[in-house]
């Protein structure tokens, strides 16, 4: 067994590791409306469940350089963000918005996405996300990062209203093989549903 402390190496070996072995990580695809009116959109793969009463969501924006990054910056300052479950079916157009864009260009249309306007909040969501979930911003909180600049935004987003296809739905359940998830692993790689086993939970 290797035994290694993050101390003695470097953030970008760190990063490996991490990345490398918290998987398969779930990614959210997150749409975000600038002050300007342009409909940002970008994929993060540091993203999971806060808890449930109420809905909560939380995603980490990582930093570039120490500057926040349009997402984060976006989400703080309308309040409100949406977050999509990535699929197979568009996960490619997904891959095209983690581009290094200009802030004044929106990720969405040169992806060739569709924008649809969500229920309860101002920003859009993406139209081919099966499932979409709008949220108010509950708490952003700078993290990580040394000498004052930290290296990330964690972004707890409430729940406000959920898009769900109706193929998926069935009983408040959503059907996992029909959704066909598509997770994050390391590098360039990704991860399908794979198989699907059962262990019952003890009382």
């Amino acid at each position: 067994m290797i035994s290694i402390d993050p101390k003695d190496q470097s953030v970008q070996d760190n990063y490996k590791l991490l990345i490398g072995s918290i998987i398969p990580r779930p990614i959210a695809f997150v749409s975000t409306l600038s002050e300007e009116g342009v409909l940002n959109a970008a994929p993060f793969s540091f993203f999971n469940i806060v808890t449930a009463d109420p809905p909560m969501i939380a995603v980490s924006v990582q930093r570039r350089n120490g500057e926040q990054k349009d997402t984060a910056r976006n989400a703080i300052s309308r309040g409100q963000f949406v977050a999509h479950i990535a699929d197979e079916l568009y996960i490619e157009a997904i891959n095209e918005t983690a581009a290094n864009l200009p802030p004044n260009v929106s990720e969405v249309e040169v992806a060739g996405l569709k924008a649809i306007a969500s229920t309860v909040i101002d920003v859009p969501g993406i139209a081919e996300a099966k499932i979409r979930m709008e949220c108010v911003l509950e708490q952003a909180l700078p993290l990580g990062g040394s000498e004052g600049s930290p290296s990330c935004d964690l972004l707890i987003g409430r729940v406000v209203h959920f898009h769900i296809d109706d193929a998926l739905y069935e009983k408040g359940r959503i059907d996992a093989i029909g959704l066909r998830p598509v997770s994050r692993l390391a590098g360039n790689d990704y991860s399908k549903l794979g198989d699907i086993f059962t262990v019952v939970r003890p009382s």
